[in-house]
């Protein structure tokens, strides 16, 4: 008959089937674009994860390169200080422990008796450059201190002899001490009015031979015309 009912849910079934097709291909078209645009020559990539020496905008003083050539300048020129026959080429713990306490190497943290300790372990009174070096690793590890930071202090410390004083300080205190308006006692006895020194009349007293008596107020006032 034409009016004979259809299969109960035969529609149902069909459509059901059919949406599911259709997200399996769909499923399916968008896994291959995710592929095929990460397989593309430039395709973004996750930004990698700034190092820390880019974080903080720089390395450390500590880890800066030391220059190898200023320190060996002044490796030759500390070798010389003292010791005018010497040919740079050597270094005694005397001169290394000035250069140290010069460059603000030794202080509470390093002190003369670790470079005593670790100068004398190469067995020698005076060390060549190459030694030298190893002393300053040797002590550096062993004190648990950067060796570039060590060479860098240095590198930079300036000619022997060369120190950061307080400038003015000394001065201030010369000026003081030679200021003969504040002398007292005999000491005064010894500069006229002006700070210059009377030489030996400053420092005995001289018999006056002018033919005056002493205290005389007017020598040299009469009338040469009488």
């Amino acid at each position: 008959m034409a009016d004979e009912a259809q299969p109960p849910n035969g529609t149902d079934v069909v459509d059901k089937m059919t949406v599911e097709v259709a997200e399996m291909a769909l499923d399916a078209k968008e896994a291959a674009g995710k592929e095929a645009t990460s397989g593309q020559p430039g395709a973004a990539e996750p930004a990698a994860k700034p190092s820390e020496k880019e974080t903080n905008g720089s390395a450390t003083p500590a880890n800066k390169p030391v220059c190898s050539a200023a320190f060996k300048e002044q490796f030759k020129a500390f070798s010389k200080f003292g010791d005018t026959k010497s040919d740079g080429k050597h270094l005694t713990l005397s001169q290394s422990d000035k250069w140290m306490k010069q460059a603000k190497v030794i202080d509470k943290k390093i002190t003369t008796t670790d470079t005593g300790i670790h100068f004398k372990k190469l067995k020698s009174m005076k060390l060549t450059y190459e030694d030298y070096n190893k002393f300053l690793d040797d002590l550096a590890k062993t004190k648990k201190v950067e060796l570039d930071e060590i060479k860098n202090k240095m590198a930079n410390c300036g000619a022997p002899g060369v120190h950061n004083a307080t400038p003015g300080k000394a001065a201030e205190t010369v000026a003081r001490l030679t200021d003969t308006s504040k002398y007292t006692g005999s000491h005064k006895q010894r500069f006229d009015e002006t700070g210059k020194g009377k030489g030996i009349a400053g420092r005995k007293d001289m018999v006056d031979q002018s033919g005056y008596v002493s205290g005389y107020g007017h020598k040299n006032t009469y009338d040469k015309t009488h």
